[in-house]
């Protein structure tokens, strides 16, 4: 929760998803809350009523709801109203389904015949969201089917004045059965702002009375099947998940193997490890208040499941085992199969000249995978960066397979892996492999490194990084691709060449983390032949002490239709607090950044507990240099995943970013692009309800 104006994270989201253009929640028929007698409008079942003056039952507000779509809230359903102050502010409650936006309605309904015309979208949309003599006055009536309220709501970024959303609310309250139940919800600081102003008879409602009635947040949709256990997140380092289980926790852990599915009982945020793994997995990964003393789940611990995540519900019911086994069977993931690693490669190449940019008419996705096999996915991806133009990134190298390979072959590691490959117990226990894993760990941080490889690196650093602690980072074949992100699968150190043992304890490490316990299973879960990794190194000088951390999606992942984009981000203060899973009592700053908006508007979802109340992270210069940056990235990475390659789907790239002030300690911390990486989805529901 958050005080004053502050909104909280999930349900904000959500509102955001209701009263943008073509987006709203699911949800039943609204439950009979007005004041007045229901008098229905609309006639029969005749299902292509366009519009409505007044709504004057739950019938008519069915007719013109809009269908669910993905948001974080569910049992939300929505109809936009417009108010025509050009027509003695005569009210229409547009039908949401077959006009997913205004403007398509009253271009439709209210141009010309004795009416103003309605001029072009762009010219429409910059003047009746922005400017003070606009023609309508825009919102939507959204029903919140857990909280039972109706709520009348502006877009975000809509300046209209407290006059305006008077008139709005007392029209909308004068022609719906529910008028007597209208509540004014305010979306956004901005729109709060004007709330303050309306008359005193106007309720407010604020995001937390409506967060209070929401007990289920769907992340990542789907159906799955698997044995109900139930676990606390503190537990999972010293406890072995089985990826035939749907598990139930306290809370969202940073990490976790593969499961069959993920319930949560404190919400967690989109971009966490467990979602976006989750998301790639195609597992249903779900919030739900109390979930761990729950009683349907309860009546089911330990027993085989279906468990369904669906946009606006869920479900779970028992099966039988030949039915679980069955669906196992049925939706094991399509074996990953990864090129053979070109060994040929045995320069420390400058991170530009990784990935060079393909002809002229050839893909550049197909320049990724080809850099791929010699220097892995972070770096491949990181060198297209590093050539885009005015993007600030970190000076950098990276260091091929070649010499993981070498560090493998010289110290016996693959006949050892050979070794526990071929025990029947490694395959079957989890303990078992877990020890096993743990004494190759060890063994690789022991052991020696190639001379004339330290040699050539050594030389490398001291000419064209002195004094700088460098930062070694995974990048292997099989992590940051389309399709197998392996979020949070590898771990990247730091080493000081003033010490060079540390720079290879740094390197040893690294390497080593190929052989997490969490890593290997979800490559076996993918089918990926563990004997076909390799790691390169992608090499730049560290951050000491950054003074934000964050990362964002490119897209907005709360609007899949793709009508209303902007970038979600999420940024912490400081480096030293994980920003995709903060510790308990810890928010971040959470906004969404409409940049291709007039006036750029952003909404702030939560706000930093780690800054003083009233400061935000990140000043209103520093975010437009980050807008830049992440539409520059999804332009340029468009080619290769997005519809410049043919892809017709939502398409968003995954930036983690920092500020920091380490080149000008006088100057306001600058931004640098830390990696970008496709970013997997929401997932897909199969018979969501």
């Amino acid at each position: 929760m958050v005080q004053g104006n502050r909104i909280t994270s999930i349900v904000a989201l959500a509102l955001l998803s209701a009263v943008l253009p073509g987006a709203c929640g699911g949800g039943g028929a609204p439950d009979d809350v007005g004041a007045a007698p229901e008098v229905c409008e609309r006639k029969g079942d005749d299902g292509s009523t366009e519009f409505l003056k007044r709504v004057g039952c739950a019938e008519d507000f069915e007719a013109l709801a809009s269908a669910p779509v993905d948001a974080s809230l569910p049992g939300a359903r929505s109809v936009k109203v417009v108010l025509d102050q050009a027509d003695q502010n005569a009210l229409y409650f547009q039908n949401s389904v077959l006009y997913q936006i205004h403007y398509d309605f009253v271009s439709s309904h209210l141009s010309g015949e004795g009416l103003p015309y309605v001029p072009p979208l762009a010219e429409f949309n910059a003047t009746e969201y922005f400017t003070p003599d606009r023609r309508f006055v825009l919102g939507a009536v959204t029903h919140y089917e857990g909280p039972g309220t109706w709520a009348l709501e502006l877009s975000p970024y809509d300046t209209a004045s407290a006059d305006m959303i008077t008139a709005l609310f007392r029209a909308v309250q004068g022609a719906s059965f529910f008028g007597a139940k209208l509540a004014f919800h305010p979306t956004s600081e901005a729109v709060a702002v004007e709330a303050a102003k309306l008359p005193a008879d106007i309720p407010v409602v604020s995001t937390g009375d409506l967060y209070a009635g929401i007990d289920y947040q769907p992340l990542s949709l789907g159906t799955a099947m698997g044995r109900l256990h139930f676990a606390k997140a503190a537990d999972l380092a010293d406890e072995y998940l089985s990826h035939q289980d749907i598990v139930v926790l306290d809370e969202a852990p940073n990490d976790i193997s593969v499961v069959q599915g993920i319930i949560t009982e404190e919400f967690q945020t989109p971009l966490s490890h467990v979602n976006v793994l989750s998301q790639n997995r195609r597992t249903p990964n779900m919030g739900l208040r109390n979930a761990m003393s729950h009683p349907e789940l309860l009546a089911l611990k330990d027993k085989l499941v279906e468990l369904t995540a669906g946009p606006s519900s869920w479900s779970v019911r028992e099966v039988t085992e030949a039915e679980a086994k069955a669906f196992w069977e049925a939706h094991k993931p399509e074996p990953v199969t990864l090129p053979e690693l070109d060994l040929t490669v045995t320069d420390l190449r400058d991170i530009a000249e990784v990935t060079p940019d393909p002809p002229e008419g050839e893909p550049l996705r197909d320049a990724i995978k080809q850099a791929v096999l010699a220097f892995g996915g972070k770096a491949a991806h990181y060198s297209i960066l590093a050539r885009i133009p005015d993007l600030p990134i970190q000076k950098a190298f990276a260091i091929p397979v070649y010499y993981y390979d070498q560090f493998m072959k010289q110290n016996g590691f693959y006949e050892q892996i050979e070794a526990m490959l071929d025990d029947p117990k490694f395959s079957t226990d989890p303990a078992v492999r877990d020890e096993q894993l743990k004494a190759l760990r060890d063994a690789m941080k022991a052991a020696p490194v190639d001379a004339d490889f330290q040699a050539l690196l050594k030389a490398k650093i001291e000419a064209e990084y002195p004094g700088h602690k460098m930062r070694f980072r995974t990048s292997t074949n099989s992590e940051d691709l389309d399709g197998f992100p392996c979020a949070g699968c590898y771990d990247s150190n730091t080493g000081d060449p003033t010490d060079w043992e540390d720079v290879l304890d740094a390197i040893r490490k690294t390497y080593a983390s190929a052989w997490k316990l969490r890593t290997f299973d979800e490559r076996t879960y993918y089918g990926i032949d563990h004997r076909s990794i390799g790691m390169a190194l992608l090499v730049h000088h560290n951050f000491p002490d950054e003074e934000a951390n964050g990362v964002a999606i490119t897209n907005n992942p709360f609007d899949t239709a793709g009508v209303q984009p902007a970038f979600y981000v999420n940024v912490q203060a400081g480096g030293d607090v994980e920003v995709v899973a903060p510790p308990a009592g810890v928010t971040n700053d959470e906004f969404l950044y409409f940049f291709s908006q007039p006036n750029q508007p952003v909404t702030y979802l939560t706000h930093s507990t780690l800054v003083p109340e009233g400061e935000t992270v990140l000043s209103a210069a520093q975010v437009h240099a980050l807008g830049v940056a992440l539409d520059a990235i999804h332009t340029r990475f468009s080619p290769a995943y997005g519809p410049a390659a043919g892809n017709t789907g939502w398409y968003a790239m995954d930036v983690e970013f920092k500020f920091d002030d380490d080149a000008s300690p006088n100057e306001p911390p600058t931004l640098y692009i830390k990696q970008a990486r496709p970013y997997p989805g929401r997932g897909a529901a199969a018979g969501a309800p």
